[in-house]
């Protein structure tokens, strides 16, 4: 019954075919395996950032960008850090229970790996607005109690400059302090414990 049927070039049709359809499956698959792969773009912005506090003097702030984040970071002034555990008494959260920091962070008044700097994340925690940084003591439209801080615009929460919410206001629990270290004295990894990601 299988007279005339030439067997190998059957084999040769069959293995081609299947060769064909190899490469074209890798070639489909190629693409969309490496859809899956992050962009440089993608990957830069989430990646750690360095800066320089070299410069930055008692009573400024610096503002870099992490993950598409303002993050600030704060040389605090002596007077600004004997008046943090004044304010226990109005903070929402005032040992930072309730905060969102990496573990390795003290959770006392300074909420800080050294404490005349301070790294935190410049979004309030209530809907995400940025609030503007008031150093001034008791200005008129803060009141007798402003010790220096943040003012978020958009609905009036308040943080002191440790980032820790002022009870009754809208936002719910202290800015968030990223994860970061210290290179050296002046140059701190924002982004990174330590060395881990």
């Amino acid at each position: 019954m299988n007279d005339g049927v030439n067997k190998n070039r059957r084999r040769l049709l069959i293995g081609a075919t299947s060769i064909v359809s190899a490469v074209g499956a890798i070639g489909v698959a190629v693409p969309f395996v490496a859809s899956w792969t992050p962009s440089a773009k993608a990957r830069a912005a989430g990646a750690p950032v360095k800066i320089d506090i070299s410069k930055l003097e008692a009573g400024q702030q610096m503002i870099v960008e992490w993950r598409g984040k303002p993050v600030w970071v704060v040389r605090r002034t002596q007077g600004s850090l004997n008046s943090l555990s004044e304010l226990d008494g109005i903070l929402a959260d005032p040992a930072s229970v309730n905060s969102k920091q990496p573990d390795y962070i003290p959770v006392g008044p300074n909420r800080s790996l050294r404490p005349e700097i301070m790294v935190m994340t410049g979004l309030c925690t209530h809907l995400g607005c940025s609030p503007t940084y008031r150093p001034e003591l008791a200005p008129a439209d803060l009141g007798p109690e402003w010790k220096g801080g943040f003012f978020c615009p958009c609905h009036g929460s308040r943080f002191d400059l440790s980032g820790r919410v002022y009870a009754g206001f809208p936002a719910p629990t202290n800015l968030e302090v990223p994860p970061h270290y210290y290179v050296n004295d002046t140059v701190i990894v924002i982004g990174k414990d330590g060395g881990k990601v």
